[in-house]
């Protein structure tokens, strides 16, 4: 008969105890999701009675307030951390196509007043190597382009954000932009047109992908003139994140932060972009007080603002942590954007992978299509960006799975509540409940900050230099 150490058996012991835990608090976390969610019936309810969640609206101020009172109501401490910002909200536009008028949306943050007239060139894609061919050709004219990318484009070629498309219209001396969208249906979309949140130099609007259509194939033979006429009210504004901290127990020092945005834009209720993720934080953060789960490190659950508008909220959180130097606690940032029925944990590092792997082993008894392998994925475009910049490892979920037509509301006059799945909800709640669980109490974090030298090389590894050049969010030589 083998002799098992006694050292060796206390340790395998303790392994066994300590998974038989984990695997306790998971079952806990799915009862009460499963049977108390109120994510979705939340959600429900801020879409009737406030609408759209726009930063410095009376509806924007609405939501904040909404949401501090139930994050109150389940027992937290909750504060707000207030911004200014130049503000932006659409009045009028109107645009003419060889004197037809065409339905459009402005984009934010389009000039106050603008009225201008020109013929239209087509950028194609509206990437750089589409302005290097023609040049200074595109002096005084409105770019015309694609918001993704056009049919046939290599499979290797990354696209821009708008913002960025917009800017390297301005850089290159046109009137304006037209950006037709690429959901077809006659959807218009809306968002920022400004890399920094500032007012820019040039009008900038949306179109429908079948009005796109018909002025592509008109320009391959035609010169094209547009009219675009348009006023939008700007000026000093507010916006607050809110914030509701549940101490550590053990190293309250270290902090795990939970964040998503609670803002939306104003042509429909935001009920994916993002009332889905937004609305399963504060079902998280309900979780863990109804459950008691042990939190070894900080959790803060934050509710940014003005992600919609460049980020603005988040920007200022992470602005406010490096001064007062509450920026080294932070050990991860998981974000939740558009997040519904998840299939995957990914990482910004692979040191992260194998903890995440096993984590996900265990979910999948609930979850029977989600994945047992993690991912890698290092980018950009949402609140979670701030505090990659600055070497913090984001640890979350990933491949979101949306009811059908859902994402071709996307920024656009059709995302409303129709598209939200309860179930898709509670998946978010279960998944990420757990995830904060193993990641406040893991005594041996499994991820490490990037120093500088190592956020910028993955960056460049991540082909993320040019977007972030253009936004000018690149601080290295």
């Amino acid at each position: 008969m083998k002799i098992i150490p006694i050292l060796a058996f206390t340790i395998l012991s303790t392994l066994s105890l300590k998974a038989q835990s984990n695997q306790l608090i998971l079952e806990q976390i799915n009862t009460e999701v499963s049977n108390h969610s109120e994510a979705y019936y939340l959600l429900q309810k801020a879409t009737e009675n406030i609408g759209h969640r726009a930063t410095g609206t009376k509806n924007g101020v609405e939501a904040e307030e909404f949401a501090a009172d139930i994050l109150q109501s389940f027992g937290y401490d909750v504060s707000f951390q207030e911004f200014n910002f130049n503000g932006w909200n659409r009045n009028s536009l109107t645009l003419e196509i060889n004197g037809k008028k065409i339905e459009a949306v402005a984009l934010a943050h389009s000039p106050e007043i603008a009225k201008i007239n020109s013929t239209l060139i087509d950028l194609g894609n509206g990437l750089e190597d589409d302005y290097k061919q023609l040049g200074k050709e595109v002096e005084g004219k409105i770019v015309f382009a694609a918001l993704g990318l056009n049919e046939g484009t290599p499979k290797e070629v990354k696209n821009l954000h708008r913002s960025e498309k917009t800017a390297l219209a301005i850089k290159y001396g046109a009137k304006g932009i037209i950006l037709y969208n690429n959901a077809k249906g006659g959807v218009l979309l809306t968002g920022t047109a400004s890399v920094t949140g500032d007012l820019i130099d040039i009008p900038a609007v949306n179109i429908s992908y079948e009005d796109g259509m018909l002025i592509k194939q008109a320009l391959k033979s035609n010169i094209i003139a547009g009219q675009i006429d348009m006023k939008n009210d700007v000026g000093p504004m507010k916006g607050r994140n809110i914030i509701a901290r549940r101490l550590g127990q053990a190293i309250p020092e270290e902090k795990i932060v939970l964040g998503g945005h609670l803002d939306s834009w104003d042509l429909a209720t935001g009920a994916i972009d993002n009332g889905v993720g937004s609305f399963s934080i504060i079902d998280v953060a309900r979780t863990f007080q109804k459950l008691n789960i042990e939190n070894n490190r900080t959790i803060e659950f934050v509710l940014f603002m003005g992600e919609e508008i460049g980020l603005l909220g988040s920007k200022h959180y992470v602005d406010e942590a490096i001064k007062d130097g509450s920026i080294k606690q932070i050990k991860a940032m998981s974000n939740m954007d558009m997040t519904t029925n998840p299939k995957a944990y990914f990482s910004s590092t692979n040191s992260s992978l194998s903890f995440l792997n096993e984590i996900a082993k265990d979910v999948k008894n609930y979850i029977s299509d989600f994945k047992e392998t993690a991912s890698v994925n290092v980018g950009l475009h949402s609140d979670h960006q701030p505090f990659m910049l600055q070497g913090i490892p984001i640890i979350g979920l990933t491949e979101s799975k949306f009811k059908k037509g859902a994402l071709n509301c996307y920024h656009a006059n059709c995302d409303s509540f129709e598209f939200v799945e309860e179930q898709g909800l509670k998946n978010n709640v279960v998944l990420e409940t757990y995830l904060l669980y193993r990641l406040s109490n893991v005594k041996n974090f499994p991820s490490k900050r990037w120093t500088d030298n190592e956020i910028q090389k993955q960056l460049i590894d991540a082909n993320l230099e040019t977007p972030l050049r253009i936004s000018g969010d690149w601080r290295w030589k």
